[in-house]
């Protein structure tokens, strides 16, 4: 099938509050998930759906992020010269892509962030990942929501099942599915009470944005918390198109709380060769340990 969708933009701008005093100085998308920081996944899960083009939403503290990027020539020249070919094609897998980026001035809200990059984008659909959300590489959800806007040439919002006493934390939608996992959208609403919630179906941080959002984006108030909200554009994109909703049954970490990061650290480890056969050793031994004290 056609590839069209060819830059991802990847909001990194955030303060990383829930992770302090780690994100101090150091932020937060460059926290490890074992021995890759959070937002490389989020690269490598795009550069295997074809996308080369990245646009990076950074702000105050974020050089870190521009550096793991970029060539490290002594390094480099170090693990040449010691043999260590594997670990200098690990950290070389990467240099097909291309980089810009962006500084916000300040952290106005997801909305902003990728208005940011409205200028640096033409008449195209970009993809917008959120690197708190860790989708592991088995997963085809970006792929497949690059195929469904392949079909249907309109924004598409990945959706997942959340418990009613988390609906809160989410934007929300309604809809109507038009094929199994596919959602005609009718409503959106950002962080809804419980009672007040339309559904269900929370979007999470996979994104296929086409330019009339970035067109509904400028001009946009401040929404819930004060911010300028992406859930609100995507509103004001259905009163002139469709926008469409796939449903994700997979797997997904919320790995901007920090429960979410370790089920992630654990999860990721457990599936190393190199960790698992240790790791699961000692995870079953402190499981054990734990039965004991509680029996």
């Amino acid at each position: 099938m056609e590839r069209i969708i060819r830059k991802a933009i990847l909001p990194a701008a955030g303060l990383g509050t829930r992770f302090l005093p780690a994100t101090k100085a150091s932020p937060k998308e460059m926290l490890p998930i074992v021995d890759k920081p959070l937002i490389q996944y989020a690269v490598e899960e795009a550069d295997s759906c074809g996308i080369s083009q990245f646009i990076i939403i950074t702000g105050k503290d974020k050089r870190a992020i521009e550096d793991h990027f970029d060539s490290a020539y002594k390094l480099e020249d170090t693990l040449r010269k010691a043999g260590k070919d594997d670990l200098l094609h690990e950290i070389n897998k990467l240099n097909h892509i291309e980089m810009a980026y962006i500084r916000q001035g300040e952290p106005r809200g997801l909305g902003h962030a990728i208005a940011c990059a409205g200028p640096f984008i033409k008449d195209e659909a970009v993809a917008v990942i959120l690197s708190d959300d860790i989708i592991p590489p088995s997963e085809t959800l970006l792929n497949d929501m690059i195929d469904l806007y392949v079909r249907v040439r309109k924004p598409v919002v990945a959706l997942m099942r959340v418990p009613r006493d988390e609906i809160s934390k989410y934007g929300v939608i309604a809809g109507e599915e038009t094929q199994k996992g596919v959602y005609r959208i009718k409503d959106l609403v950002e962080k809804p009470s419980e009672d007040k919630a339309p559904s269900d179906l929370a979007i999470i941080g996979r994104y296929i944005l086409t330019q009339s959002v970035f067109e509904c984006l400028q001009g946009l108030p401040p929404g819930s918390g004060g911010e300028i909200q992406l859930t609100d554009a995507l509103k004001r994109v259905l009163d002139t198109e469709e926008v469409y909703g796939l449903l994700f049954e997979g797997t997904r970490y919320d790995a901007g709380s920090k429960i979410g990061f370790l089920k992630a650290t654990v999860d990721f480890a457990l599936e190393s060769r190199e960790l698992a056969g240790e790791f699961s050793e000692f995870i079953s031994r402190k499981v054990r340990s734990l039965g004991d004290v509680k029996g």
